[in-house]
């Protein structure tokens, strides 16, 4: 049985503007393909890259995975899009791809801007991904028709490292947070008021902490919404907002080069 865990995508159009998409850490590129193909049907290149480690066995993840590894992925989709001519920009991301997007905008002052969607900027410490990692592996290797001891081995194995990997990302999301005062462009936040991965309050308090230093904030909250925003029942209305707010970046950019 083939399993399709997604690859990274490069969806081209016409014209100078484009955007990347991060799928989030349990995930893969599928997670924001939808969203990838609305975007690039609205005028945009799109380019959503599979972070190093991902997309098949989940040990994978923690074999060759890290912050730095997925920063450089993240750069070199921003390189990808510049190499073909895209120089307006604008980068989002889902759960840890949204901590990756947030600091392209904090590092890339040629970023016009980005956002997160149920990202946990400032409350990454309070996520329940320590037990919904492994419980999402046992799942995959159901599927791939592992044996049962081989899976409890690597479910084993899994449990001993991934407290190491996530203790990397808590100290990102730290050192964001710290240099949120980078972020000048307007930022866009989306939260599910269901997220049941993060902290559902964890949207909010981004949006407090950028409109205190005077950053132009586009928040939106989804009270029935649970962790996967792009594909759960608020993505249509995230694919709308999110629309709307490039429509206005965009139009933003093109008047002050005119």
């Amino acid at each position: 049985m083939k399993t399709y865990t997604g690859e990274t995508f490069f969806f081209p159009h016409s014209g100078k503007k484009g955007v990347i998409l991060l799928h989030a850490y349990t995930g893969n590129s599928n997670d924001v393909r939808m969203l990838g193909r609305q975007l690039n049907w609205a005028g945009y290149t799109v380019c959503a890259p599979l972070f190093t480690g991902h997309g098949g066995d989940p040990r994978e993840i923690l074999k060759k995975g890290s912050p730095a590894d997925w920063q450089d992925d993240t750069r070199m989709a921003i390189f990808r899009l510049r190499d073909t001519g895209v120089d307006q920009i604008a980068i989002f991301g889902l759960s840890l791809g949204g901590l990756l997007a947030t600091w392209a905008v904090e590092e890339d002052p040629s970023l016009l801007g980005g956002g997160v969607f149920a990202s946990p900027i400032t409350t990454w410490g309070d996520s329940n991904v320590p037990q919904y990692f492994p419980t999402l592996a046992e799942k995959y290797y159901r599927r791939v028709h592992t044996e049962p001891e081989l899976i409890s081995e690597r479910l084993a194995w899994l449990n001993e490292r991934l407290p190491a990997q996530l203790n990397d990302i808590k100290k990102l999301a730290r050192q964001l947070a710290v240099n949120l005062n980078r972020i000048h462009r307007p930022f866009f936040i989306a939260q599910g008021g269901k997220d049941e991965m993060i902290d559902p309050n964890s949207g909010a308090q981004l949006r407090d902490r950028l409109l205190a230093q005077g950053t132009p904030v586009d928040f939106h909250y989804y009270p029935d919404a649970t962790h996967l925003l792009t594909v759960n029942s608020a993505h249509r209305q995230l694919f709308s907002d999110v629309e709307n707010y490039l429509n206005n970046l965009f139009e933003v950019t093109n008047d002050n080069q005119q």
